[in-house]
């Protein structure tokens, strides 16, 4: 591409993109019910997979304040800990501790990711607007605002996430976070459109983080806590614009210097849809298994076919996984996997224990487990074939499908049956089915940390939506302090 040096300081024409955005925070009025029934399953599913990541220390290491012994008037609480934070570090804390596990929401397009990271600069910032709010005598925050802010997160990263790929030009999917996370919560600290569109440009000047860790040979810890990183940015960037900061209007465009130029190659980015509710009421949910989710299917089909074969590891000749394009792309590994991370983002290692044990859970990718002989012995059994059909079918906007087949054929010759599934549990074609599982594992995950009496109080406030809507959001995040 030839260099274009623009000279002329008249054109201050702002980018369509951050224009759109801005409209769709502070304009857009969501009347759809399913939406914010769905985002109060969101909610909830990320809490609960926050307070279960509480268990395995090489979380918890990572959290607290900076500095040890940091007092913040009115800060906001990390649910599940005794913590007091200010907004920016309690983004971080939160955002580290629902994404640690990779056990929740999911959103699969051009580009993949997690919308409920935005949960940890919306529930910081809005828990800290709250206590704000009641200690100079103003009214509070519900929780109704932080559900809205959600939908509103996932459908700003969703919809750039449908048609404009990061990971084609090696950038991570938590600029997106960062991004939606911005437009969100300066909305709620009381900004208007040149506020946003300021702090937008930001963040999109800020740039992304490089996938390097979420791919071979340097799948690491860091993926657990980038969106924590990009979320906490993202507060940091809105306090700075409701200061009066100013934004760069063609962040996106300029010639030469825009990061379409420097870092998208040249592309357009674009909003495939109108900013509406579609991304929340389409959302993927890792309702049975904590696997990256391109392999959710490729678990059930294993773990199906474990009653025919936990007796006979030794008679596999070979493994066929039949997936598409993208579970190629992302999670096709063979070699040593070095740790937790390495071996969650495996379809080979997922599919191995399914076979193996007949179920999958945070510990079987940790190192006493995954030390089994049998694990890495089934893994240079296996072949990954792409289907065109599943591909297909992965990126049409009407099935959204994420495609998986396990077949197993043994020494003397025979075969099982080829297990095939489409549409993982958490899908929205097998909502009515996956609801009341979810429900059941955000029960699970709080009683991992709260006593009987404490659980119940969450519980009574939480699955009636009515109730958490009107409930002010620091009265809710105080149910979860320890």
């Amino acid at each position: 591409m030839a260099e274009v040096l623009v000279k002329n300081n008249e054109n201050r024409q702002t980018d369509k993109l951050l224009e759109e955005i801005a409209d769709y925070v502070l304009n857009k009025e969501i009347q759809s019910k399913e939406a914010f029934e769905t985002a109060r399953y969101v909610l909830l599913d990320t809490l609960g997979c926050g307070i279960l990541a509480l268990r395995y220390p090489e979380c918890t290491k990572l959290l607290g304040p900076i500095v040890p012994g940091t007092v913040v008037p009115n800060g906001c609480r990390v649910p599940g800990t005794s913590y007091v934070l200010d907004p920016v570090h309690g983004a971080f804390n939160i955002g580290c501790m629902i994404r640690w596990l990779d056990y929740n929401d999911t959103w699969l397009a051009a580009e993949w990711g997690h919308p409920s990271d935005n949960l940890g600069g919306i529930l910081a910032a809005a828990d800290y607007i709250s206590r704000t709010n009641v200690a100079e005598g103003k009214k509070p925050l519900n929780m109704r605002t932080v559900l809205e802010a959600i939908i509103k997160a996932h459908e700003i990263q969703g919809v750039l996430a449908l048609e404009n790929s990061l990971n084609r030009v090696g950038l991570d999917h938590v600029l997106f976070v960062k991004v939606a996370s911005t437009a969100v919560v300066t909305k709620l600290l009381g900004g208007g459109k040149d506020e946003i569109i300021n702090a937008l440009s930001n963040a999109w000047i800020d740039n992304s983080s490089l996938r390097t860790y979420r791919h071979a040979p340097n799948t690491g810890s860091r993926k657990s806590w980038a969106a924590g990183d990009a979320t906490s940015r993202a507060v940091r960037l809105a306090f700075m614009a409701i200061k009066g900061e100013m934004g760069y209007p063609s962040a996106l465009s300029a010639p030469n210097w825009g990061f379409e130029d420097v870092l998208f190659r040249g592309q357009k980015l674009k909003l495939a849809r109108p900013l509406e509710s579609y991304v929340i009421e389409n959302i993927l949910f890792k309702i049975s298994y904590p696997a990256e989710f391109h392999g959710q299917t490729a678990a059930e089909c294993a773990i199906e076919l474990h009653p025919e074969v936990k007796d006979r590891l030794d008679e596999i000749e070979e493994i066929t996984i039949t997936t598409h394009e993208s579970a190629i792309r992302i999670i096709d590994k063979t070699g040593p996997l070095l740790n937790p991370a390495d071996r969650d983002h495996c379809l080979q290692y997922i599919t191995a224990i399914g076979l193996i044990y007949g179920d999958l859970t945070a510990d079987h990718y940790e190192d006493e487990i995954a030390q089994d002989p049998r694990i890495d012995a089934l893994r240079e059994k296996m072949t990954v074939v792409e289907n065109k059909q599943f591909s297909k079918d992965y990126l049409d906007p009407d099935k959204r499908s994420i495609a998986n087949a396990v077949q197993i054929r043994f020494k003397d010759g025979t075969e099982t049956r080829q297990v095939v599934r489409e549409y993982p549990i958490g899908h929205r074609f097998r909502r009515q089915e996956g609801l009341p599982k979810l429900i059941q594992k955000y029960e699970n995950n709080l009683a991992t940390r709260f006593p009987n009496k404490q659980l119940k109080q969450i519980l009574d406030v939480s699955l009636d939506q009515n109730v958490l809507e009107e409930t002010f959001v620091h009265e809710f995040v105080n149910l979860f302090v320890i």
